[in-house]
């Protein structure tokens, strides 16, 4: 290492990690907001293209571009995107307390004369105006300023302010908009009082679980076995590799590698004594309605394939053998089986009905063979597609065959959606289990995000309201392998260092922390920037609450809590579950600091914490 090289790198130390977060630019492009001591000053910010009365307009936004690209160098944070024959490559660099230097440039690839393409603002109930090459919008809680290099030509419609970026789309030509971007507004700092109440137990909570889908020999093996040594994981969900089970209808499985490694992982998380929860992807070919080979030829990452009606005794069998097998030779009875997100065909689909179906004939075959494994109820690719598992709840002869309800966290998670879910676990007095935890189905794509706060935070955010909303009986992790890994460093998509935890792992291991036989219990913030969750054992005293901070620091009041001793964690950008007190409360009211943007967790068990 040289020496401007060292300089180089004490200069970044340096840097306030808080500023290195502050402002929030999801992978896709748009800017959601910066944060000014924590406070989120939200707005949104989007790349556009449409033609010039703004009738036929597309937005940037999740899952809407096919290969945006993310990644950070320092302050910087860049994104390079295509829209509709556009490509943006967006530079926002943090400059210092609420303001970044926004930078981007457009060339277009394709001649569309009549189109131009934006970038829209959105700062809502927001009065504007401009002046000279300044453009202030306003409301009650936030002023952004926008300061351009040159004066920018403005259209208002609706809720947005567009501002040119390329007119007149023809090919090969380009431009660059660069501005300041300042936010300034009020920062609620105001104290929060968080309510619980340990006297009324929820359903069960078995603690934090993982999916270990194995994909790739050389990552995958090392972030297992970190995982696996350095957190308390309750649940497991493994690949069936059902094409290599039995390539051949004619032909009795022969477990080839593939299969004898994922009969393996399941088998470690058993011996470790979690409940194992077995999904099959894709079918072997002789398993599908007509030629598998014209699925293939649709694109795109759902092939949706249609399982064949006239084999379905075939293919009953196959998925049982399978079960069996590992029961046998592994000594790993499953504890459900599902077609992964069969709501959606990744990667076998069926109608709402066929699935109804499907619980009732294959729990059937597996009662018939002595198998306590049931059947997943949904499996669903995203909360939205609750209406699928609607006939199966309705048909009361699915219901002796169903394990468990399940749905996966990637989409739709608003509170009244998640309050359906839970509704349909307490209807058929079954757990409810996140068989996919995680927001962004494909951050995979972009996976420098992972290492980034801001989807560390918005993950532990999203679990904690799932668990006080839905009382999961588990949330699986997608993944605890290499696959949108929790861990850096070591060549996880091409990271460099050694293999180490993210802030993401470390907002884990606290969740995970919590004890073991507890239950979810009652808890409430009158604050709405405060989401808390908590579980509890009025037999053993065990409890642990989990709070999370989305906004400056401030003081809570904590009331309900039990008597006891306990430790107070905190993960943040800084800390990763760092202990910052040791306390011991009287059942009477105490406070707490909770720092900005951070995930606190009061924990108290056998041992005085984990």
């Amino acid at each position: 290492m040289n020496r401007y090289t060292s300089l180089l790198l004490l200069f970044l130390s340096m840097i306030p990690l808080s500023l290195r977060a502050q402002t929030e630019v999801m992978a896709w492009g748009n800017i959601t907001g910066i944060r000014v001591d924590g406070h989120l000053m939200a707005f949104e910010s989007f790349l556009t293209v449409g033609d010039k009365n703004m009738d036929k307009t597309s937005f940037s936004g999740k899952e809407k571009q096919p290969h945006p690209l993310y990644h950070r160098e320092g302050l910087k944070q860049i994104v390079t995107t295509d829209l509709r024959g556009v490509n943006f490559k967006q530079e926002v660099t943090d400059t210092g307390p609420g303001t970044v230097q926004v930078r981007i440039t457009s060339t277009c690839d394709t001649a569309t004369p009549s189109h131009n393409a934006w970038l829209a603002i959105k700062l809502d109930n927001c009065s504007y105006h401009i002046s000279g090459r300044n453009l202030v919008l306003k409301n009650q809680e936030v002023t952004l300023t926008l300061s351009f290099t040159r004066r920018p030509t403005l259209v208002s419609k609706g809720d947005l302010i567009f501002i040119l970026l390329l007119s007149e789309l023809k090919k090969g030509r380009s431009a660059t908009l660069e501005f300041n971007l300042c936010a300034r507004g009020l920062i609620d700092k105001d104290p929060v009082t968080i309510r619980a109440d340990f006297t009324s137990p929820g359903r069960r909570f078995d603690g934090f679980g993982g999916n270990f889908r194995l994909q790739n020999p050389q990552m995958d093996p090392k972030v297992i076995q970190y995982c696996l040594d350095n957190m308390r994981v309750a649940w497991g969900r493994v690949e069936m590799p059902w094409a290599n089970w039995q390539p051949f209808e004619d032909k009795a499985p022969a477990p080839d590698q593939r299969v004898q490694d994922a009969m393996e992982m399941a088998r470690r998380l058993s011996a470790r004594g979690m409940p194992v929860i077995v999904s099959a992807w894709f079918p072997p070919a002789w398993a599908v309605q007509g030629d598998i080979s014209e699925y293939w030829r649709r694109g795109g990452g759902v092939r949706a394939y249609r399982l064949d009606p006239e084999k379905k005794e075939a293919i009953y069998n196959s998925l049982a053998d399978y079960l069996d097998y590992l029961k046998k030779w592994y000594g790993v009875e499953a504890y459900a089986f599902s077609f992964n997100e069969s709501d959606i065909g990744i990667d076998v689909f069926h109608t709402p009905r066929e699935h109804a179906v499907f619980i009732r004939e294959l729990g059937q075959v597996l009662a018939s063979r002595g198998l306590a494994t049931k059947i997943l109820l949904g499996d669903n690719s995203d909360a939205t597609t609750f209406d699928f598992i609607l006939p199966a709840m309705e048909d009361l002869s699915t219901h002796k065959y169903i394990a468990a309800v399940s749905f996966h966290s990637w989409r739709g998670c608003d509170q009244a959606t998640l309050e359906k879910w839970a509704g349909a676990a307490r209807r058929l007095n079954v757990p409810l289990i996140i068989g996919e935890g995680s927001t962004d189905a494909a951050a995979h794509r972009y996976p420098a995000i992972f290492a980034e706060s801001t989807f560390a935070f918005y993950e532990i955010n999203l679990y904690i309201r799932i668990c006080a909303i839905c009382q999961p009986l588990s949330i699986l992790q997608w993944q605890l392998t290499s696959d949108y890994s929790i861990l850096w460093g070591d060549g996880i998509y091409g990271s460099s260092g050694l293999l180490r935890p993210t802030q993401r792992f470390w907002n884990l291991k606290q969740l995970a922390s919590t004890p073991e036989n507890v239950f979810s219990m009652p808890v409430q913030s009158d604050r709405d920037l405060i989401n808390c969750a908590a579980f509890g054992n009025p037999g053993t005293g065990d409890y642990a609450i989990h709070i999370v901070n989305n906004g400056a620091v401030r003081e809570a009041t904590l009331e309900g809590i039990p008597a006891g001793k306990a430790v107070v964690y905190v993960t943040n950008e800084n800390d990763g579950m760092k202990e910052i007190e040791k306390i011991t409360t009287t059942g009477e009211a105490f406070m707490l600091t909770l720092p900005a943007l951070s995930f606190i967790s009061l924990i108290c068990s056998s041992g005085n914490g984990p």
